[in-house]
């Protein structure tokens, strides 16, 4: 049985609050300063300790200042090397695309080119949208329900430059079967848009997906994304797999499309390819290289050596550390500890994901029908959030109204930090259903 723990106190950060905007998220849900980490493990400038699963989105592969990455970055520090270096050759910058060749499907790398966007997913994505309208001449994009690339849907839309279709989903499906039936119309959908000129919908530059879609913890079937490049194949239309959350091993495979068996036209890549420093990078079948020589998309920060440096460090560590496969066994032990806690609260709706991306939907626990079949309730879920910070424990919400709770824990987290989290999940969660006025808080808070 679990019981309710005594809530920390935490170092108050009322300057950095003062003058922060609105715009951040953490700023305002943290009564804290962080000041110093270690892998899964933070420290506040009180002494208290918190256990990360969100490691900056998912960027922090190996989590806080791994020994290994430090090392690497310390001694290029001291080297006396280039710091910035636009698209300069340097090398730490053939470092890391030799280590990027190696993690790559070898299907896909032996026509690969690779191009360092930027610092931000959204720079990826910009590239995108840059590079395949030069190479098909045409200037939409498709991308699915829920995406996250980088940039929202809201700003993706613009100038009615992005269409969305349905991604396939359980027992949320758009069409309201799910299941094989569900994945069925999707891509049926999808086929008779691209092949109807009448539709409305000009054929685009590229269709996005993400195997595993970042937001809500969603996986696609291996079957869904094997039709759906044969889908794009038959109308010409490059597919671009969105591996800048999943790549590099989180979902138990070095990318989450590897498990299709399918070879995409481009792959997005962020997150942890700059081993915690902020690099963007997208990789293309060379086919597609039809940039103007020069300036047709500059990236002043596209050669930020740290980064680079990092990144290989990173990428070293997991490709010769089999974490991948680590991550899997992880990730299984997660979603065990939960479904096993799940049967004890009633707000707990699907528990789904892959590898270390998992995530949990937070369903109004008063109902008296399945987990399933509950309205999401997202004012609880930022109730269970802040309860977990106050707990010792960071992770996030997202997916449809905010109502899924987001595992991305460090790829290197141990089975008994797991086990600390899921104690300290337990009593923020017990805390939240004891105790309806911290809901209203929250609901004010968010008024």
């Amino acid at each position: 049985m679990i019981t309710v723990e005594n809530e920390r106190p935490a170092g108050a950060a009322p300057v950095v609050e003062d003058k922060a905007s609105n715009a951040p998220v953490y700023v305002r849900n943290l009564d804290a300063v962080f000041a110093r980490g270690l892998q899964s493990r933070v420290w506040d400038s009180a002494g208290n300790d918190y256990i990360d699963l969100l490691a900056d989105g998912g960027a922090l592969a190996l989590g806080h200042n791994h020994p290994d990455v430090m090392r690497r970055v310390a001694a290029f520090l001291s080297s006396g090397q280039i710091l910035p270096g636009l698209d300069t050759p340097t090398p730490a910058r053939r470092a890391l695309v030799e280590q990027l060749m190696r993690a790559l499907p070898p299907s896909f790398a032996q026509d690969a080119g690779i191009q360092f966007c930027g610092l931000t997913a959204s720079d990826a994505v910009e590239a995108v949208r840059r590079l395949f309208k030069a190479a098909t001449g045409r200037h939409s994009l498709i991308a699915f329900h829920g995406a996250c690339h980088g940039l929202r849907p809201g700003s993706l839309s613009h100038g009615g430059e992005m269409h969305f279709f349905p991604y396939p989903q359980g027992h949320r499906c758009s069409f309201g079967v799910g299941g094989y039936r569900g994945e069925d119309l999707a891509l049926t959908y999808l086929d008779n848009a691209l092949g109807d000129p009448r539709n409305g919908i000009a054929k685009p530059a590229a269709v996005l997906v993400e195997a595993v879609q970042a937001d809500g913890c969603i996986a696609a079937s291996a079957r869904w994304l094997r039709q759906l490049r044969e889908i794009t194949r038959k109308h010409e239309v490059p597919l671009v797999l969105d591996e800048m959350q999943t790549g590099f091993g989180r979902t138990g495979s070095m990318f989450a499309h590897e498990d299709a068996g399918i070879v995409p036209d481009a792959i997005l890549l962020s997150k942890a390819l700059g081993g915690g420093f902020p690099l963007a990078a997208l990789a293309y079948h060379k086919r597609f290289d039809k940039w103007a020589r020069g300036r047709a998309h500059p990236a002043v920060l596209g050669g930020s050596q740290i980064a680079l440096v990092a990144g290989a460090a990173t990428l070293e560590h997991i490709r010769e550390g089999n974490i991948p496969a680590r991550a899997q066994r992880l990730g299984s032990y997660l979603q065990e500890r939960l479904r096993t806690f799940a049967g004890s609260v009633p707000c707990f709706g699907e528990i789904r994901g892959k590898g270390l991306m998992v995530g949990i939907e937070i369903v109004g626990p008063t109902s008296s029908e399945p987990p399933e079949k509950r309205p999401l309730d997202g004012t609880l879920a930022k109730a269970i959030q802040q309860a977990c910070l106050r707990h010792g424990l960071i992770l996030e919400c997202g997916g449809p109204q905010a109502a899924v709770l987001r595992f991305l824990p460090a790829l290197t987290i141990a089975e008994s930090e797991i086990d600390l989290a899921m104690a300290r999940l337990g009593h923020a969660v017990l805390s939240c259903l004891a105790a309806p006025e911290q809901r209203r808080s929250v609901q004010e808070t968010q008024a």
